[in-house]
């Protein structure tokens, strides 16, 4: 990592908390803004799933997807979301895991504990993230972010929500 690009674990770890608030302010569209225009958001389906293409995922979006998903969340007549979900998440545990391949993508990991409450019911989600963090200008975007939920291959009943 050199002069401008350099990530420290600092850096990272602020980042990564102004996302979860963001995501738990149900600020959609700023939390879209964070994301390159050709990213990708991963939810695997299976405990250490190699690609999204070996089988069905819970969550596999471009930008395209991605941009309907927050438009979805953001209609306020969303059934799904009938009453609104409201979330808490914790990031920890923040770790630089190495540039890819030499370039420009720093890779981060990170532990995330989501509790999300709705319909007076409470659900707890746990998982290890990883994000692939890429400078532009003075700021930090997202070039693709996969989430391994701990759960991932039992009963979610529905997910709605953005991890």
């Amino acid at each position: 990592m050199h002069g401008a690009d350099e990530v420290s674990a600092a850096d990272a770890e602020a980042f990564l908390v102004h996302e979860a608030r963001l995501l738990d302010e149900s600020r959609f569209e700023d939390w879209l803004g964070l994301f390159t225009a050709d990213c990708w958001y991963w939810v695997p389906s299976q405990p250490d799933q190699a690609s999204p293409r070996d089988t069905v995922s819970l969550i596999y979006d471009d930008r395209r997807l991605l941009e309907t998903r927050v438009r979805r969340l953001g209609n306020m007549h969303l059934h799904a979301q009938q009453p609104r979900s409201r979330t808490s998440r914790i990031v920890t545990n923040v770790t630089l895991e190495g540039r890819e391949a030499g370039g420009p993508i720093q890779r981060i990991r990170s532990k995330l504990l989501l509790v999300e409450f709705r319909r007076d019911q409470q659900r707890t989600f746990a998982a290890t993230s990883w994000h692939g963090l890429v400078r532009d200008g003075g700021a930090f975007r997202i070039a693709w972010k996969r989430v391994d939920l701990v759960n991932c291959d039992g009963e979610l009943d529905g997910l709605v929500i953005l991890f």
